[in-house]
């Protein structure tokens, strides 16, 4: 099994970002991957920005246009497919991730439980967070999703090492407070920090983030970067920051 991690390139455009996003994955298909991971709200950019007015029609039903897209893609070109979605069921909106099979399935639904995609002062009736935590069987194991500050939650890293996983899915949208894209930054004060996260949880994790092309929104501005972490949290694999492209990596090379 081949996975392929996805840095896509995000403008205020989303039909533009979706077809761009369904280019990519045809090929790391094509490269032969049989899994392809996108990142966290992998189309639109996590662009919300806590008023409902705004957010509500930027967010999508499931299914909809994105995902009823991606259901096509992989079951058209048998692989298994994962990315994060912004998605609104009536009034309420949910960070979302999805794994699809290679029959076109979701497999996989996982609403972000950790609550800082929004601010404190957001609507609780609209901004909301997932009560259940999903593990799924796979071609390549079992998997599960943490989105973004997920990783940094200590009752999901537990509830991770109880479930044991084969892989954990991290989908991410980073940027630095000063808005800097600084490789050097990353290798200094964050990689570090997630490779103990990682190290705490004792699973190896594949993880992507979009990259954001156009200063259209600060919410949306994130650094790219994708990561192969082992179980003892050291990275096996790495796409750098500010680069848009596809990460390879041989899952048989792990040992699970």
């Amino acid at each position: 099994m081949r996975a392929a991690l996805v840095v896509n390139p995000i403008t205020r455009d989303w039909k533009a970002n979706l077809e761009k996003a369904a280019a990519m994955i045809h090929e790391a298909a094509a490269g032969g991957a049989n899994l392809v991971l996108l990142g966290e709200m992998a189309v639109t950019g996590m662009l919300n920005n806590d008023n409902p007015a705004h957010d509500l029609p930027l967010a999508q039903s499931i299914p909809g246009p994105i995902t009823r897209r991606f259901t096509t893609t992989a079951a058209g070109l048998g692989i298994w497919l994962g990315f994060g979605i912004l998605e609104r069921e009536g009034t309420r909106l949910y960070d979302t991730a999805l794994l699809v099979s290679p029959d076109g399935d979701i497999r996989l639904k996982y609403r972000r439980i950790q609550p800082q995609w929004h601010s404190k002062s957001a609507d609780p009736t609209v901004y909301c967070q997932g009560a259940g935590f999903p593990k799924a069987r796979t071609a390549f194991g079992s998997v599960v999703f943490m989105i973004c500050g997920d990783l940094y939650d200590d009752g999901l890293k537990s509830k991770v090492r109880r479930m044991r996983p084969d892989w954990v899915l991290h989908i991410f949208a980073r940027s630095f407070p000063d808005g800097s894209r600084d490789q050097a930054k990353w290798d200094r004060e964050e990689s570090p920090e997630h490779q103990r996260l990682v190290a705490d949880m004792g699973v190896p994790v594949l993880a992507t983030s979009y990259l954001c092309v156009e200063p259209f929104s600060p919410e949306a501005d994130t650094f790219g970067g994708a990561m192969v972490f082992g179980r003892d949290g050291g990275i096996k694999a790495n796409l750098p920051l500010n680069q848009v492209g596809i990460l390879e990596y041989d899952l048989g090379s792990m040992h699970i």
